[in-house]
């Protein structure tokens, strides 16, 4: 057996162990339930913080210019003056993350605590306690008497 022919075969068994596949499962199905979050976030829960707070949430053209290119005349907005090459310290777009951010880890800290309760299992019923038991317990009981 040559050496590729070798490679390949190890390739294979690693390919097809079960942690590979495995992984691979939870990659996919870890994209789509990010997308799923992501969802929740911009199209359940965002519009009804705007609604409570009466407008948009959104910081990210709230700036402070550090320092101007020369004769810059174009817009003042953070995405033209970053494309100009402005030094601007963008504390309102790291607010805004840093809000969104706060709102996934919330409604991700809902979405498991909810599949947690789903996943739990139901109690088990109490066994039936033998005749026995019961026997020697009425037993008791009458002479307590």
């Amino acid at each position: 057996m040559s050496k590729a022919t070798g490679f390949l075969k190890e390739f294979r068994d690693f390919a097809v162990k079960g942690n590979a596949i495995d992984l691979a499962v939870g990659v996919i199905i870890g994209a789509a339930f990010g997308k799923i979050v992501d969802s929740i976030v911009k199209d359940l829960v965002m519009p009804l913080v705007n609604f409570v707070l009466g407008g948009s949430v959104d910081f990210t053209n709230k700036f402070l210019v550090l320092s101007m290119p020369k004769d810059y005349t174009g817009p003042m907005t953070y995405a033209d003056l970053s494309k100009a090459g402005a030094n601007v310290l963008a504390w309102g777009n790291f607010l805004t993350i840093l809000i969104n951010f706060v709102l996934l880890a919330f409604v991700i800290f809902w979405m498991v605590k909810v599949i947690n309760r789903a996943r739990r299992p139901e109690e088990a019923a109490a066994p039936e306690t033998p005749e026995d038991v019961v026997l020697l317990r009425e037993i008791r009981d009458s002479l307590k008497k």
